[in-house]
């Protein structure tokens, strides 16, 4: 990785977005975090991250999703990465992904990560994404 790429996490879970900060800078990234979606649109906003990662369930339920419906139709936000991190399937049992055209319509994000993040994985998906834009 040649140039800092910035990621902007999202998550109300202050001790998991201090762990997926510090997991992220290891790796050379610089790290933008918010604590709600209202806050991580305003950084968003200012800071046009190279890439945004997205707690699904903050305030609501659906936090996570439209916080990224709005990043994604924003002109900056349709050209970056953007996952949404869930433990919805550990907490419920219930599978969902983006591997359907239907469900990327209305999940509308690059990728959906499970809680707690494999970092390496994880890495490797936010650089292949960064590949395949030539950024």
């Amino acid at each position: 990785m040649n140039e800092k790429k910035k990621i902007l996490l999202v998550d109300d879970d202050l001790d998991l977005l201090e762990q997926n900060k510090i997991l992220l800078e290891s790796r050379g990234y610089e790290v933008l975090t918010a604590y709600n979606s209202k806050e991580g649109w305003e950084v968003f906003k200012k800071t046009k991250p190279d890439a945004c990662v997205i707690d699904l369930i903050m305030e609501e339920y659906d936090s996570g999703f439209v916080l990224c419906h709005r990043i994604k139709k924003d002109e900056h936000g349709k050209n970056i990465p953007v996952f949404i991190l869930t433990s919805a399937t550990y907490d419920t049992g219930f599978k969902f992904g983006a591997s359907t055209s239907e469900e990327k319509e209305w999940i509308n994000a690059d990728e959906l990560i499970n809680k707690p993040v494999v970092i390496d994985e994880f890495v490797q998906k936010l650089e292949t994404y960064f590949e395949m834009k030539g950024k």
